[in-house]
């Protein structure tokens, strides 16, 4: 199917035609995903919330997840699947290095945790068939965190943008840091543009979810997803452009649109960009540098090298890494840094070899953005939000099996 023969419907509507009870339940078992990548430290909430109870409630949404998933896929069928292989590969690195304990008892936990995260994904791979079904279920349920945001924001603006993060917007329902807020709402813009560009949604899904996306991003004053949402979406329209004319139009007119408010409002942009930070900070990226500097001259056993330490909370001498391809060497080592490139050379070249669709403009966004945000975001060696967003992308250049009938349909015992 070509992006100009999609249509659009609302982010709302079942996914699969038929198969509304499959399409609620993939839809909770994404949902409950999603809650388990949610931050639970480093924000204060309106009323507060001990941290025993937020990894209760993020831990077990993984395992109500699991089963869920069990249940559906009761036969165990899953689809061959080149990057949640290599995943899982990565997974039994991550054993392999935490095994050692360099990074305590704590590892072993998070490997756990991401054995049954990526079991989970594989149970759901049986419905993985290049539609668009899971860049709906993503949306959905970034968007109810958003909508958990924006709550916060309203019932309380002091503290949802508290002066301690230089009045940046945060998660005061749920403790959730200005970065991820950023990220949950740059995707969700993001695709929701791409969808409408593609024709596979309609205009009022970009006025009430990518619009109040976009102003909840500029409130978080994250550059690195301002500048990957910016770069994604034309890269993304540039792949339909082809087929879409509403693709053409769309981009020529954000291309000049983008000129003139630049050169327009130039010294207004620098401001938001450099966040009230003296040049120092801005060139260091708020203290990264620093960081990035002392773990890449951490003196390294040959074995911490090749495997790395063991999972951590993406954390060094206290401080956090922010940087997805630190964090792996950090953690899984030369390994870990390998199967992560395999890992996105997959999705590149599958980007590369399918046909214009929406499908495939949605995954280009996704990766674009993604790398772009690997600078300053952690998270494809272990279970993010940011790992999901890959996920998805994987999802969307799955071949279809042809057979939906039976990809779709939910077997009884």
């Amino acid at each position: 199917m070509t992006a100009s023969t999609s249509t659009a419907r609302p982010l709302a509507e079942p996914d699969f035609p038929g198969q509304r009870g499959v399409s609620w339940v993939i839809g909770l078992i994404w949902g409950l995903l999603v809650i388990n990548t949610l931050g639970s430290l480093g924000v204060d909430t309106i009323v507060p919330i001990p941290r025993r109870l937020l990894q209760v409630i993020t831990m077990g949404s993984l395992c109500v997840a699991f089963v869920l998933a069990l249940l559906l896929n009761r036969k165990l069928r899953i689809r061959p699947n080149a990057f949640l292989l290599l995943l899982s590969l990565l997974a039994v690195v991550s054993f392999v290095s935490s095994s050692f304990l360099d990074s305590g008892l704590g590892a072993l936990f998070r490997c756990a945790r991401l054995a049954v995260f990526i079991a989970t994904l594989w149970l759901l791979t049986r419905w993985w068939d290049g539609g668009l079904a899971f860049v709906r279920h993503h949306v959905r349920a970034l968007t109810a965190v958003l909508a958990v945001v924006a709550a916060g924001l309203v019932l309380s603006p002091g503290t949802a943008m508290p002066a301690d993060f230089d009045g940046r917007l945060v998660g005061v329902l749920w403790p959730i840091t200005a970065t991820q807020v950023a990220d949950y709402a740059a995707v969700v813009a993001g695709l929701t543009v791409v969808l409408w560009l593609a024709r596979a949604t309609t205009a009022r899904s970009v006025l009430f979810i990518a619009v109040p996306a976009v102003f909840l991003l500029l409130l978080t004053h994250t550059r690195t997803a301002t500048v990957g949402l910016l770069a994604g979406v034309p890269v993304a329209g540039l792949t339909l452009a082809l087929t879409n004319a509403r693709a053409r139009k769309t981009i020529a007119a954000i291309t000049v649109g983008a000129t003139v408010l630049a050169v327009a409002f130039s010294t207004a942009l620098t401001t938001w960009f450099q966040r009230g930070q003296d040049d120092d900070s801005f060139s260091n990226l708020t203290g990264r540098q620093f960081v990035w500097d002392a773990l890449l001259a951490e003196d390294r056993t040959v074995r911490e090298q090749i495997l790395g330490v063991g999972l951590t909370d993406k954390s060094f001498g206290g401080l956090p890494i922010d940087s997805t391809w630190l964090a792996v060497y950090h953690e899984q080592g030369i390994v870990g840094i390998s199967i992560v490139v395999l890992m996105l050379l997959g999705l590149l070249f599958a980007m590369a070899t399918r046909p214009p669709s929406p499908a495939r403009a949605c995954a280009v966004f996704l990766v674009v953005y993604g790398l772009i945000a690997s600078y300053t975001q952690v998270g494809l060696g272990d279970v993010t939000g940011y790992l999901l967003h890959f996920v998805v992308a994987a999802a969307l250049l799955t071949p279809s099996s042809g057979d939906q009938r039976t990809l779709h349909s939910y077997d009884r015992a």
